[in-house]
């Protein structure tokens, strides 16, 4: 069967030139709507009980408003990266931060919990519309001499901005400015998504992509529905089953979740076999190392961001800490990550698979460390104690970031790279709405707030412990692009330092 997935490289047109004056101001555009992006995928670890406490809903209402963004995220990232291909990728990263910043008016106005799920349901699809279009722009934007420096700058700005993000966050919330208290967290994007506005529209490039819409190419909008239903009727019953008392009717909503997965796989052959463009390459789900891969990054990520929400719910809601309390409480795991992803950039070349069980074994000696802590202090507990196991945590979580993709890729083959990364950022925003569902489910169903942070502290254990088995199964080393270089999703085509956005544990 002949190929009809072409590469973001191929599709592109080249891109109108950018003055040196302008590119630092693009890139600062592309920048902001990454930091968007980073900001809201934590925001509600730290302004959870903040917003219970002012619009009322279940602790279920909790889960939905944290899965929500990143449910929609997943089903939007099929087709985000296309889109750029087909009408431009600055003028989709302008209509996403468009539709992003009044997503965020809307979750800041929210009157309901059902009102503020919905906001964040339309912030990931918008948000899945804008990300996309980052690396490509930053490759428009500079000659090939100085991209190296583009990509040396990113790294650590989105790491700081990580770290500092939700603890300004939290301050934001105690500081209660104008009596907006959490609607601030949402707010705090109007200022980024302006600048993002004016200066994208002044720097970045007219054209960059979009030579595939002459080509023929059309977006599969079957598939990604199929998509979308599958995944949401996959997360409904783990979200909502301990509040129905878990129901007959519940397995059959279960059942639909497979059945639409199956019917999205069919529609993609098919699709591919009469010559459209299909949203996955199903050639990379015939590979053992990207399957196992597959697994490993739900696995993973799913452990990491259920495990911080509950983190977060435990010491505002079981310890009485403010908000900003609670984030300068759990910064440290921030904090670690950071270095903790210098060190894997620094060593991934010479370690290969062996960083990422390097990783995991420090994070299951935190995670082992911190559930001492929680059965031989209890409730008696304060911010210092949960320091050490924190760092150690994040450090470990750190250095899987930057060669996770590199490596899952590692058996993909040039023209699957595109279908292969995009399908795997979307299982990863999927196993963080699995995570939410599945380790917040945990967290209140336990007795006290205690026995729920114990317990979800041992099976995020357990689940790193998967990880540490399926890492096994991954190829030994980073893919490389033509030039020898290591390899890590789109980006890395061209500087072999992408990694998958960082979920900070804030």
């Amino acid at each position: 069967m002949k190929n009809t997935t072409a590469s973001p490289a191929s599709l592109a047109s080249p891109a109108s030139p950018v003055s040196p004056d302008r590119r630092w101001l693009g890139f600062f555009a592309v920048l902001a709507a990454m930091i968007m992006n980073l900001l809201d995928s934590t925001v509600v670890n730290v302004a959870a009980p903040s917003i219970q406490a002012d619009l009322g809903g279940s602790e279920a209402s909790l889960q939905w408003i944290a899965a929500s963004y990143t449910l929609a995220l997943a089903v939007g990232l099929l087709t985000g990266g296309r889109l750029g291909d087909m009408f431009g990728r600055r003028r989709m990263l302008l209509i996403g931060a468009t539709g992003f910043l009044i997503a965020s008016m809307a979750c800041a106005l929210a009157w309901a919990p059902g009102a503020l799920i919905a906001a964040r349901v339309a912030q990931g699809l918008f948000g899945a519309v804008m990300i996309p279009q980052g690396f490509g722009l930053i490759r428009d934007l500079f000659p090939p001499r100085e991209i190296g420096k583009a990509f040396g700058a990113l790294g650590p700005v989105i790491g700081l901005s990580t770290v500092l993000g939700p603890i300004v966050a939290g301050l934001l919330v105690d500081a209660d400015l104008w009596g907006t208290g959490w609607r601030m967290v949402f707010f705090i994007n109007l200022p980024l998504g302006a600048f993002t506005l004016l200066a994208g529209r002044a720097a970045l490039p007219v054209r960059s992509g979009g030579a595939a819409s002459a080509g023929g190419m059309r977006l599969d909008w079957a598939g990604a529905l199929l998509a979308g239903l599958g995944m949401f009727l996959l997360v409904y019953p783990l979200v909502q089953g301990r509040e129905q008392g878990w129901p007959a009717w519940l397995l059959a909503v279960g059942a639909g979740a497979v059945l639409s997965l199956g019917l999205f796989a069919v529609h993609q052959v098919r699709r591919g076999r009469s010559g459209g463009t299909p949203l996955v390459e199903l050639s990379v789900l015939a590979k053992r190392s990207y399957t196992s891969g597959v697994a490993f990054v739900i696995v993973f990520f799913g452990s990491i961001v259920g495990f911080s929400l509950a983190l977060g719910l435990f010491l505002q809601m079981g310890q009485g800490f403010s908000p900003v309390r609670a984030s300068l409480t759990m910064a440290p795991a921030a904090v670690g990550s950071f270095f903790g992803s210098g060190f894997g950039a620094m060593m991934m070349a010479r370690l290969g698979r062996r960083i990422l069980h390097l990783g995991l074994a420090l994070m299951t000696t935190g995670l082992t460390v911190l559930y001492a802590v929680y059965t031989r202090i209890g409730t008696d507990l304060d911010g210092l104690d949960l320091a050490l196991p924190l760092v150690v945590y994040g450090f470990g979580m750190g250095m899987i970031f930057v060669p996770l993709f590199g490596i899952v890729m590692g058996e993909i083959r040039d023209h699957e790279v595109g279908s292969a990364s995009g399908l795997l950022e979307s299982f990863q925003q999927t196993g963080a709405s699995l995570g939410v569902a599945v380790l917040g489910t945990v967290f209140f169903s336990a007795g006290t707030f205690l026995d729920g942070a114990r317990q979800v502290t041992l099976l995020a254990l357990g689940l790193t412990v998967a990880a540490f088995a399926l890492a096994f199964l991954l190829p030994r080393h980073a893919r490389e692009t033509g030039h020898g270089a290591p390899a890590a999703g789109d980006a890395a085509e061209v500087t072999g330092t992408a990694a998958p956005r960082e979920p900070a544990l804030v």
